[in-house]
C-alpha cells in the first residue's frame, strides 16, 4: 500500500476497535456483514470505484455508503464502513482489501471473546497443511476456472461439523474471494493473522519425527530469543527430511534437516 492507503487502513482498523464492544455476537455479525459488503463491491465495479474515489469528498462517499447499505447491516458494521469509505485511498483495491481484513479481524475477535481463538488458529494451520499435502484438494480449492460457489460448497463439506464456525466462515471467504493459485498460502496468512492478534509470530515447522511437548517448548523459546517476540510453533511431520527440522518464519527459512545439509553438500561439490 502507498502512504495514503496505509493511513486510511489504520484509521479504519481503529474504527473497528471502537465498534466492537467486547460482545462475541457483535463481532461475529460485523465480520460476516463486512464480508457480505465485500461481495457486493466485488460484483459492482461502479459502486466500489465510487466509494474509493478520492476526487469526491469523503463525506459524500460516506453518505453514499449509508444510502446503499443503511438498514441492511448492523450499526457497528455501518460505522466501520462509513469511516472506511470516507478515507482517501491510493487504489480502489486497497479499500476492498482493507474491508476483507476488517472482516477477518472481527471474526477472530469473536473467537477470542468466546475463548476459542487458539482452536481457530490451530484449525486454520491444520487446514493449510491438509491442503498442502493433498494436491487434488488444493487444485479443487484453487481452481479459479470453477464457480466460487463450487469452491465454497467443497470447503463447507470438509469443515461443517468438524471445525469452529469462525474457521468455516474465514475459510469460505478465502476460497470464494480467491486471489492466489495457492489456497494454502491464504490459510497460512489467516493463521498468522490470528497469532498476530496475540502479539505473536508463527513458525511453520517441518520435522522428520513428531516432537514432544518439551521439544516444542524449547524450539519456541529458541525462536523467541532470535526474533524477540513470542512464537507459536506449528509442527508438521515430514519423514522425507530424514532427520532434523526446517523452520519457516515469514520469509526466513532455517534448514536443519539432513536433506538440507545434503543439498548444501551437493551444491558445494558441483
Amino acid at each position: 500500500m502507498y502512504a495514503a492507503s496505509r493511513e486510511a487502513s489504520t484509521r479504519s482498523r481503529e474504527a473497528l476497535r471502537v465498534a466492537l464492544t467486547g460482545s462475541e455476537t457483535v463481532a461475529a455479525t460485523t465480520g460476516s456483514e463486512l464480508f457480505a459488503v465485500v461481495a457486493v463491491l466485488d460484483d459492482q465495479r461502479s459502486l466500489r470505484v465510487a466509494l474509493a474515489d478520492s476526487s469526491v469528498p469523503g463525506s459524500a462517499r460516506a453518505e453514499l455508503s449509508e444510502r446503499i447499505f443503511g438498514g441492511k447491516v448492523s450499526a457497528a458494521t455501518q460505522a466501520v464502513l462509513t469511516t472506511a469509505v470516507a478515507q482517501n485511498w491510493s487504489r480502489t483495491r486497497d479499500l476492498v482489501d482493507t474491508l476483507v481484513l476488517l472482516g477477518q479481524e472481527a471474526l477472530l475477535e469473536s473467537a477470542a471473546v468466546g475463548g476459542r481463538q487458539d482452536a481457530v488458529e490451530d484449525e486454520l494451520f491444520r487446514l493449510g497443511r491438509i491442503v498442502a499435502d493433498n494436491p487434488q484438494l488444493e487444485q479443487a480449492l484453487s481452481d479459479q476456472g470453477k464457480p466460487a460457489s463450487a469452491r465454497r460448497e467443497l470447503i463447507e463439506r470438509l469443515l461443517t461439523g468438524k471445525a469452529e464456525p469462525v474457521t468455516l466462515a474465514l475459510a469460505e471467504q478465502a476460497v470464494t474471494r480467491l486471489r492466489t493459485n495457492n489456497i494454502g498460502v491464504a490459510f497460512d496468512a489467516l493463521s498468522d493473522l490470528a497469532a498476530a492478534r496475540r502479539d505473536q509470530i508463527v513458525a511453520h515447522v517441518r520435522s522428520a519425527i513428531a516432537l514432544s511437548d518439551s521439544q516444542k517448548e524449547k524450539l519456541s523459546a529458541s525462536l523467541q530469543r532470535i526474533y524477540g517476540k513470542a512464537v507459536t510453533a506449528h509442527v508438521q511431520v515430514d519423514p522425507t527430511l530424514l532427520s532434523g527440522v526446517v523452520v519457516r518464519v515469514g520469509d526466513d527459512v532455517i534448514d536443519g534437516s539432513a536433506t538440507g545439509r545434503l543439498e548444501k553438500l551437493r551444491r558445494a561439490l558441483s
